[in-house]
């Protein structure tokens, strides 16, 4: 610690404060007591009020202030007030209408399936939290299919090659693999979440209401949304809890649905302050987001942003950095990621990171 200098009296008096009456020179660092000291009206211009450290501490308390004299800069640990979105890496397969593990992390997420120009795909990429990598692909092409899962366990199910199909394939980490089992109703255009062995997946092109759960080997039919719908919003953790919001091409709705295992609720003040559909999405049940989609125009493409809490839908005061519909997305309010999108073609290559309010941040002090 070496010493401190100046200032600092060796008497306390009774009501706590410090009698800094008197006193010079330095004081042996091992002859301070390591406790708050409070009620110091001011301190001698000597007295080094900011750290200086070759990296940034870590975990740093809120409110901490510091130089990193390695980088030359001072950073200070804050609080998000608001979601704010930032640039993450690029797909290697621009695409829309993809499918992604929506139990993935915004640094560890897989995407597969879409429609890349001219036709659908069967590209498959990996993400580690700054950069895509080309992974095995699946066995279908397909796009608009549904995704769950994990990056080293996820699921895609169902999708468009022409007409609808009900494939289901398996990712373990290195490779796909086509279940046995198709779902019992080949869609399109339909929504998903869960593990590999708990995904639930519902609706589908048309608005159909048509809902299905997985176990990991095989499909059955679960109970019907409340609301049919298509291109929608989607977050949860399993095949027993689930949320599904906007979507209804050609309407834009702002209709939020709810899942408990047993039956779908449409929520009373649950409404989306924008209604539209092929939106972006992540989260889970009680905390989910809403990002872009085709809303009711102009513009029609929107970077929108709202954040759900478990019974209301809030505008986030800052939208994706580019307007798009048709990406996909995974993680949580927290730390989310979306990729791909259009309008197009050409289609987006583009990722973009979310941190959502109340997480805990560093940032750098500028001076403009």
């Amino acid at each position: 610690m070496g010493t401190i200098t100046r200032g600092f009296a060796n008497k306390v008096l009774g009501n706590g404060a410090i009698d800094a009456t008197g006193l010079s020179g330095n004081i042996p660092a091992s002859n301070v007591d390591n406790t708050s000291v409070t009620n110091i009206t001011s301190l001698p211009s000597s007295f080094e009020l900011i750290e200086s450290t070759a990296s940034d501490p870590s975990p740093a308390a809120t409110g901490t202030v510091w130089y990193n004299s390695t980088s030359a800069v001072m950073k200070f640990q804050s609080v998000t007030t608001s979601g704010t979105w930032a640039a993450g890496g690029n797909i290697n397969t621009a695409r829309t209408h993809a499918a992604t593990s929506q139990q993935g992390t915004q640094t560890a997420t897989i995407i597969a399936t879409g429609y890349s120009p001219g036709t659908w795909t069967n590209a498959s990429e990996s993400y580690n939290g700054s950069s895509w990598t080309n992974t095995p692909n699946v066995n279908t092409a397909r796009y608009e299919a549904a995704g769950s899962g994990t990056q080293t366990a996820a699921l895609v199910s169902s999708g468009y090659n022409g007409s609808a199909t009900g494939a289901t394939e398996k990712w373990n980490g290195s490779s796909w693999t086509s279940n046995p089992t198709s779902l019992n109703t080949a869609r399109h255009g339909l929504g998903g979440n869960g593990t590999q062995t708990s995904t639930l997946v519902y609706g589908g092109y048309g608005n159909v209401t048509t809902t299905e759960s997985f176990n990991g080997t095989s499909w059955t039919n679960a109970p019907a949304l409340a609301t049919g719908t298509s291109y929608m919003g989607y977050a949860g953790a399993s095949n027993t809890s689930a949320l599904v919001f906007g979507g209804g091409y050609p309407s834009r709705f702002t209709t939020t649905q709810s899942y408990n295992g047993t039956s779908w609720t449409n929520l009373p003040g649950g409404s989306l302050n924008t209604g539209r559909f092929s939106l972006g999405s992540f989260g889970i049940q009680t905390s989910a987001v809403a990002a872009g989609g085709n809303v009711t125009g102009p513009p029609s493409i929107s970077g929108v942003t709202e954040l759900w809490n478990g019974s209301t839908w809030t505008t986030n005061p800052n939208s994706m950095g580019t307007a798009r519909d048709l990406s996909v997305g995974a993680g949580t309010q927290a730390a989310g990621i979306t990729s791909g999108g259009g309008p197009g073609p050409p289609y987006s290559n583009k990722s973009e990171e979310f941190t959502g309010p109340g997480v805990a941040v560093t940032q750098t002090v500028t001076v403009s």
